[in-house]
């Protein structure tokens, strides 16, 4: 019996709703390890695998499957990866700050897998954007302003999972203008290669992780 890849993911995207059902559920589950303390330790080390696990998930419903998409998506994870070694090593860049453990692996200060976390991001506020009849200048906007308000969001619960922490807590405006500067950049590389970033889950992962953060942020104390 041989394994045949191909043959699995047609098989498993043959499982839309069940996809749709259990990514809101993964996260809902999250959410409340988070703000059980006596769950907190472990659920903050499942932090990298809830990021692979969305990547996964979203790789099984995405089409453009060409040597091209992989090419691009391996160059947004290597510039996401590069510019935050860059950033966190001299402080120039995002401000200054500094990672935690609970991103898993790290190479010269910075997470391995925060690459994955650029690539994924991109990918979604692409996709929500691709559904629309607009100029591709204006998907490259409104996505990119998305990912700034993901990020905004982002940065008030993440000191508390360990993620990262900027100096003194404050979070500079230069790391928004920064944000949507880099997200201009990668959202252009997507529409100059005209990648095809239709996914019918990439919604749900969007709803469900910005709900998460959401939701720690308000209730998750240090």
């Amino acid at each position: 019996m041989t394994f045949n890849l191909k043959s699995v993911l047609n098989y498993l995207a043959k499982k839309e709703f069940e996809a749709k059902l259990f990514i809101p559920i993964f996260y809902a589950v999250g959410i409340i390890g988070m703000l059980v303390p006596a769950l907190f330790p472990l659920f903050i080390r499942l932090v990298p695998f809830a990021l692979i696990l969305s990547f996964l998930a979203l790789t099984v419903f995405h089409h453009d499957r060409t040597q091209k998409s992989v090419f691009v998506f391996l160059a947004i994870y290597l510039l996401g990866f590069v510019i935050e070694v860059v950033g966190v090593n001299s402080g120039s860049v995002f401000g200054e700050y500094a990672y935690g453990n609970s991103l898993g692996i790290k190479l010269f200060n910075t997470p391995i897998i925060i690459g994955l976390n650029w690539l994924l991001l991109v990918y979604i506020t692409s996709s929500v954007f691709e559904q629309f009849k607009i100029p591709n200048f204006s998907k490259i906007v409104l996505s990119s302003v998305l990912m700034v308000g993901y990020d905004f969001i982002l940065e008030q619960v993440a000191p508390r999972l360990d993620m990262w922490q900027f100096t003194d807590d404050n979070v500079p405006f230069q790391n928004y203008l920064v944000w949507f500067i880099f997200s201009l950049i990668l959202h252009s590389l997507i529409k100059l290669f005209r990648i095809n970033t239709q996914n019918r889950l990439s919604s749900i992962v969007l709803i469900a992780q910005f709900v998460f953060f959401l939701v720690l942020a308000i209730f998750l104390k240090y």
